[in-house]
Order: structure tokens, then C-alpha cells, then sequence
């Protein structure tokens, strides 16, 4: 069986191309990449699209790696 690693952002299409991929048959990993520190001024919150990550690799039941 063939490994394969998505970036996984915890949008559509990130999630959508893990799916697909499982369907197709691969060994399914994820990764997030933690590229900014969030503040209380940024609209985007690096902790809730964390969240949002875990949350579908958890309903693909897949390993989601973070990474700093």
C-alpha cells in the first residue's frame, strides 16, 4: 500500500483530496503547518484552523502531524 502525507488545512479542498485519496486505496497521513502565531487582531486564528484540522482528520480517521 502507498503512504502518502496531505497538507491539511482544515478547508474543502484539503479535506476533500485526504478523502479521495482514502477511497483510492493510499495510507493516509496529514500534516498542518503552523506558519503564524495568532494575535487578537488577526481575523485568522491559527489555533481555530488547528481545530478545524484535527477535526477532519479525526472524522477520516487519519494521523494529523502539526508542525511548527
Amino acid at each position: 500500500m502507498k503512504r502518502i502525507l496531505v497538507g491539511l488545512s482544515g478547508g474543502v479542498d484539503s479535506a476533500v483530496s485526504a478523502a479521495l485519496l482514502l477511497e483510492q486505496g493510499y495510507c493516509v497521513e496529514a500534516a498542518f503547518m503552523h506558519n503564524w502565531h495568532s494575535d487578537s487582531h488577526s481575523k485568522c486564528q491559527a489555533h481555530e484552523d488547528y481545530k478545524a484540522a484535527l477535526s477532519v482528520a479525526e472524522h477520516l480517521k487519519i494521523p494529523l502531524h502539526s508542525i511548527d
